[in-house]
């Protein structure tokens, strides 16, 4: 798709993500979750996001849609001269003079498979290789604070993001990434990590903050890991893996672990639902948690249909949980990053997700607008 049809969808999307909210009662329900008491209504801090490529071409598309605010795409795998202070500070200015923010950048920890995740010591475990590309990790950070960007954010994953082969058709002819453990292949296939208990993983957690958390305290940058995607069953776990990551009460200990204001979550909010058996009522709890705690530096704001090990991954407007309470949730705690959307749905000739995307962003932009 070229430049004007992404921006001609896009412009087409806001006009259809307004007009859904418009014909929205205010209290959809009146067991709705969300805010009830009768403390004034915040004005909106939140802000319209995205983790697309940072080249010059999606730059532009970005800030004609009003995406102000960006993660950028991967930099390098390792400490070269992309994460220097001159090349960290030259990627932020021209992002600028595009007219958006780098608020964040993404650590080469990626929600990939272990066997392709470029430090795939740190979650192996296997020193010394761990320890240098910790020390890697910890000057990109330094970097970061140098360079005047504020976030990165980052996976603790082995098994990366784990769906089934095949998709489920969903709205009109679009599909849906799926997943069900009952039918998810090779469950006791391992991995090149082998078998990994629950204490092991949470040791190779406690390793890297511990080393990691301290420096971005000092720098003053902000840390926000994305939970695993999706959560397994225990004890069996999968693939002889225990994602320690994958439920509320691993967040809540992960994000108690090395205390710090920089120490935080990516809360994807589709990946929290898939560990939840009614999403659409326990996420507000969730999102009060650790909003509450200020330990939400990002969003991830997709939806879901079904529920803990049981899931399609749909548009915002057509899963489980009520996106236009989701976001008068985190209104209700200040939340003041980006909303961003992540893993869209397949359509039939949409070429990188780019219509996909662009309702997206619509309908992010108009439910903040609603916000007021």
């Amino acid at each position: 798709m070229d430049r004007r049809n992404f921006l001609q969808t896009a412009a087409g999307a806001v006009a259809l993500a307004e007009a859904a909210v418009a014909q929205t009662p205010a209290r959809p329900s009146l067991n709705s979750p969300a805010l009830t008491s009768n403390e004034p209504r915040r004005k909106a801090t939140m802000h319209c996001g995205t983790q697309h490529s940072h080249a010059d071409e999606v730059l532009s598309v970005m800030s004609s849609l009003g995406v102000n605010h960006i993660c950028s795409s991967d930099l390098s795998p390792q400490l070269d001269e992309k994460w220097s202070v001159e090349g960290l500070t030259a990627l932020r200015e021209r992002v600028e003079k595009h007219g958006l923010h780098l608020d964040m950048v993404p650590v080469p920890l990626p929600s990939a498979a272990i066997g392709k995740a470029p430090m795939g010591a740190v979650m192996l475990g296997k020193s010394p290789e761990r320890d240098r590309q910790i020390e890697q990790i910890q000057q990109m950070i330094r970097n970061c604070a140098k360079a005047g960007i504020p976030a990165v954010k980052y996976n603790m994953s082995i098994l990366g993001v784990v769906r089934l082969p095949q998709r489920t058709k969903g709205r009109g002819e679009s599909m849906y990434s799926t997943w069900n453990y009952k039918e998810a292949p090779d469950k006791d296939k391992l991995t090149e990590a082998g078998n990994v208990s629950a204490d092991e993983y949470w040791e190779r957690i406690d390793y890297f903050l511990s080393r990691v958390v301290p420096v971005a305290t000092e720098s003053k940058v902000r840390m926000a890991c994305h939970p695993h995607d999706p959560g397994m069953p225990e004890p069996e776990g999968y693939r002889g893996v225990h994602t320690v990551l994958g439920s509320p009460a691993g967040l809540k200990k992960f994000v108690a672990m090395h205390e710090s204001p920089y120490h935080g979550l990516n809360f994807c909010q589709g990946t929290v639902s898939e560990m939840l058996q009614d999403p659409n009522k326990e996420i507000h709890d969730l999102i009060r948690y650790f909003g509450s705690r200020k330990k939400i530096f990002n969003v991830h704001f997709r939806n879901i249909h079904g529920k803990f090990s049981d899931f399609q991954e749909t548009f915002p407007d057509a899963g489980s949980v009520n996106m236009i309470e989701a976001i008068r949730t985190y209104q209700e705690v200040g939340y003041p990053y980006m909303l961003m959307p992540d893993h869209v749905p397949q359509i039939p000739g949409d070429k990188g997700g780019a219509q996909a995307f662009a309702f997206a962003f619509g309908y992010i932009q108009a439910l903040i607008q609603m916000l007021g």
